[in-house]
């Protein structure tokens, strides 16, 4: 779990189990001190005590860099000016990151912090790997995917002594887990769970903010969108994943834990859409949730794992 300190209560009671914070949106285009055409996704950790977001923000050229946001005062956060990771300009990147890098899920393993992160270039998405030491500079390890995979993360630990991570391949929509014995070079690719007829989550899934260990296994945040004709409708669900083995499923929820209701949700570049890849637990098992709303925003909402849990064991067994 992430931080030592009880989060202070932010919680409007709602019908879904992640109440939204009273002041959303908590970010957004009039609240940046520079000129941006967009404001989608923001990655979060806890970083000496402090929270920080790395928020995606797409400059007035159309493309994408992460920037880092610091909380100011009366919960709000400031996005620095200048970008933390941008496209890089190195031969290998180039022409995979030429559209931008964005969606940036941190995850500390091995006392060290990773961030996974889509790269947007010619050939498609594919996902690429840094790390850093102080949320200043981050330095690239590699371009760790095939084309057309995005949304991954590394699990907080190895998985029978190798890396892991949970990422979303374009084919079949499902999210798969994959391993690494350095960092570097990956295989062993397995389905972990997929879209389910009938279901809110019946068109596409894909990984929300880096799984969360808990006493019944790891605890992951996915999307899930269903097609409607007036559109595709974009909810945050819940599963639970054996500790050694990611490919078993302990519980899954058949209920969303965030639905688009509000305007700021339902209203923006892209209607209808919850979206969370950052979320930050105290010792105390609150855990707030940061996502996208409408591809237009950054909210904030507060739930705690242990409702998260019970939501997932009571839903049945379709998994």
């Amino acid at each position: 779990m992430l931080g030592a300190t009880r989060f202070r209560s932010t919680r409007q009671r709602g019908p879904d189990i992640v109440h939204r914070w009273e002041g959303n949106p908590l970010i957004g285009l009039g609240d940046l001190h520079f000129k941006c055409s967009g404001i989608h996704n923001a990655g979060a950790v806890c970083f000496k005590d402090e929270p920080l977001l790395l928020v995606t923000v797409e400059n007035l050229a159309g493309q994408r860099c992460i920037h880092i946001a610091r909380p100011t005062v009366n919960e709000r956060y400031e996005v620095d000016h200048e970008p933390f990771l941008s496209p890089s300009q190195e031969q290998k990147y180039k022409q995979h990151e030429s559209h931008g890098v964005l969606d940036g899920r941190v995850t500390l393993l091995d006392g060290v912090h990773y961030i996974v992160y889509n790269a947007l270039g010619n050939h498609g998405y594919r996902l690429g790997l840094a790390k850093t030491e102080d949320f200043v500079s981050a330095e690239r390890i590699g371009l760790i995917s095939e084309p057309d995979t995005k949304a991954g993360t590394l699990l907080p630990e190895r998985i029978k002594g190798r890396y892991a991570r949970l990422e979303r391949p374009q084919e079949g929509n499902s999210i798969w887990v994959t391993y690494s014995d350095d960092l570097t070079y990956w295989g062993g690719s397995e389905v972990v769970i997929s879209p389910r007829g009938g279901f809110w989550d019946e068109s596409r899934i894909g990984l929300g903010p880096p799984p969360i260990e808990t006493s019944q296994g790891w605890l992951v945040l996915y999307y899930g969108a269903k097609d409607t004709s007036a559109g595709p409708i974009y909810r945050i669900g819940t599963v639970i994943l054996d500790r050694e083995e990611p490919t078993r499923v302990i519980a899954r929820a058949n209920i969303p834990i965030l639905s688009p209701r509000e305007n700021y949700e339902r209203i923006g570049d892209i209607p209808n859409i919850v979206f969370s890849i950052g979320a930050v637990a105290d010792d105390f098992g609150n855990l707030k949730i940061f996502y996208g709303a409408a591809d237009s925003c950054i909210c904030i909402g507060t739930t705690t794992i242990d409702e998260i849990v019970t939501n997932c064991f009571e839903s049945g067994d379709e998994y």
